[in-house]
């Protein structure tokens, strides 16, 4: 317990990542040569990225004030790790930044080794993210990958069950998001990359790697208060999130006689890269003057507890599940 301590504060301190706690030495994150070798980043072939609403977190200016529970930069000096992920393999698309960030470097604190699948674009974030992963004494690997190409899907699962033999938990969290505020303005190709990326891309991955979660794996997947409350500016995004929610209850009945938990996690208002990527300036001054119920914007790592709580045995008798981390909107469905 207290190694695990230890590296709480090598992350939260506000300093630079330090080597991993003794005893917990980090395997090299890319592997040198042989069967187990997996491809630099870029070396993924991906689709068209034009047009499409890339976030990154490095080039975030402007942020709401911060939460009274968290201080620091990326707000991981609150959280109190307590080795429940020991040893787990797992798997955040998204992982390079926000909320996928957030669940990413927390399941390295409670001990897993993290794989983070994230676009080529977004690499300066994923190199940052497998640093703090790093200082917790835990591997990295990190994944360029478009995840609407169902081949490089297969190859991101493939990659993972070489290099550590099995994956312990999946986090479906990336995906993209355009407001738009009349539906006759959303273009075939948006609503095609949207539907592909928050639909398909989970799917895809899902299906490949389903054959290698073990008994007691958890699959999670991020939906969004969005689903149930209809923002009419986010249709095709909101379209996506209700899909995944019944992809969430579905799964979790056909799973769980295998022994896998299937469950979403559905953010309210979080800052994250997503929003200024989505949204101009006017859309971001109305977004941010209309809080959640308790006043004020969401932290993303006000949200990575609950990944780690549906990742870990704290979860083992939930499934089907959408829980609702939204500053305090009530939610029915």
């Amino acid at each position: 317990m207290d190694k695990i301590k230890s590296v709480a504060e090598q992350i939260t301190g506000g300093k630079a990542p330090v080597d991993p706690v003794e005893g917990q030495s980090a395997a090299p994150s890319e592997p040198k040569g042989g069967k187990g070798e997996f491809p630099k980043p870029g070396a993924f072939p991906v689709e068209s990225q034009v047009d499409r609403p890339v976030g990154i977190q490095e080039d975030m200016e402007k942020k709401p004030e911060p939460a009274t529970v968290q201080e620091g930069e990326d707000g991981f000096d609150h959280y109190k790790p307590a080795g429940k992920l020991l040893g787990k393999k797992t798997i955040v698309t998204g992982g390079d930044s926000g909320i996928g960030r957030a669940a990413a470097v927390m399941f390295a604190m409670e001990g897993a080794d993290v794989a983070i699948v994230y676009l080529p674009e977004e690499q300066v974030d994923a190199d940052k993210t497998k640093k703090l992963i790093e200082a917790a004494g835990r591997q990295c690997l990190l994944l360029p990958q478009d995840i609407r190409d169902e081949e490089g899907c297969k190859r991101v699962i493939s990659t993972v069950v070489t290099q550590w033999g099995h994956i312990d938990v999946l986090v479906n969290n990336a995906s993209v998001m355009y407001s738009v505020p009349d539906i006759t303005d959303i273009s075939t190709e948006q609503f095609d990359r949207t539907i592909k990326t928050n639909i398909y891309g989970t799917f895809f991955l899902t299906r490949a790697a389903v054959p290698h979660i073990p008994k007691g794996g958890s699959i999670i997947v991020t939906a969004s208060q969005v689903a149930y409350a209809g923002p009419p500016m986010l249709v095709d995004y909101t379209m996506t999130k209700a899909a995944l929610v019944g992809l969430v209850r579905s799964l979790s009945n056909q799973l769980l006689p295998k022994g896998i938990r299937v469950n979403a996690v559905c953010p309210g208002p979080v800052w994250t890269p997503l929003q200024p990527a989505a949204m101009d300036p006017s859309q971001m001054k109305e977004w941010h003057n209309s809080p959640a119920p308790i006043g004020r914007i969401g932290q993303p790592s006000e949200l990575g507890p609950a990944y780690v709580f549906l990742a870990s045995q704290d979860g083992s008798f939930i499934s089907g599940q959408s829980i609702h981390v939204n500053g305090g909107a009530i939610v029915n469905g």
